[in-house]
């Protein structure tokens, strides 16, 4: 029981932050596309993907649909180790850095180490 308490209560800060980013993803990103679009239009349609990538992680991990917030938080971390890779290599494309840009950095590297948490509790949630 002792174990299962603890894994909920390590299961519900990770959904907080997954929460926390999902609001704030979304209104930033709305904000960038509608009035710093031009500025750099992949960079913020990249905000939006990352919004709806932690909008839809927040509600799988909070219903414990652990299937689909597993590929939700796999795809999370592809896309992070991506972009922050073409971040790297052409950074001109970011002028104004999204949440996954440069592996997250102005976000302390959440956004990098998040999904590997997530997947990490997700596996170890399982096994309770």
């Amino acid at each position: 029981m002792s174990n299962q308490r603890s894994g909920r209560g390590v299961g519900n800060l990770v959904i907080a932050i997954y929460g926390v980013f999902a609001l704030s993803a979304t209104v930033r990103a709305s904000y960038q596309l509608l009035r710093k679009y031009e500025d750099a239009p992949i960079a913020y349609w990249l905000s939006l993907l990352s919004a709806v990538v932690y909008v839809i992680a927040t509600f799988a991990l909070a219903r414990s649909n652990f299937k689909i917030a597993k590929y939700t938080l796999i795809f999370e971390l592809v896309g992070v180790l991506a972009v922050g890779s073409l971040s790297l290599l052409a950074p001109a494309l970011f002028a104004h850095p999204t949440v996954w840009s440069f592996f997250g950095i102005g976000y302390g590297f959440i956004p990098l180490l998040l999904p590997v948490f997530g997947l990490w509790w997700i596996s170890r949630r399982k096994s309770i």
